[in-house]
């Protein structure tokens, strides 16, 4: 027998002050990479309602991707703010400082995948 047919809505999962934001946002990780499979680290789904924020972070050797499906917001990129919409792709380079403001009125959908990156010698993952 197939699988019921979900909506994302009814699995998203509330997620408070993500990385010291502001408010709730909602996600839910729609994909996770198998240890030792190639590929993305993970894909999730997030959804900033009005207000929120994914906080101001680093990453070690990590370079997570935001892809806005839609809304718009404020994105803060080492040093830099900027304006996003619907099909802008925002790479955040591995250990650079990044956050995301929905400033708009609407909720601001995204997709977030994060891939780890090699290692160079001497260097170490931090999270």
């Amino acid at each position: 027998m197939p699988e019921p047919v979900r909506n994302l809505r009814d699995l998203m999962a509330g997620k408070d002050r993500d990385h010291g934001g502001t408010g709730t946002i909602f996600a839910r990780r729609v994909f996770a990479r198998r240890p030792g499979a190639p590929g993305a680290e993970f894909i999730d789904l997030a959804v900033l309602p009005p207000g929120t924020s994914i906080g101001r972070h680093r990453h070690g050797a990590d370079r997570e991707t935001y892809i806005v499906l839609d809304g718009s917001g404020l994105m803060y990129r080492d040093g830099e703010e900027f304006r996003v919409g619907p099909g802008d792709i925002v790479v955040n380079a591995p250990r650079g400082e990044h956050g995301l403001l929905n400033d708009s009125g609407r909720d601001l959908r995204l997709l977030v995948f994060e891939e780890e990156l090699e290692e160079g010698p001497g260097e170490h993952r931090a999270g």
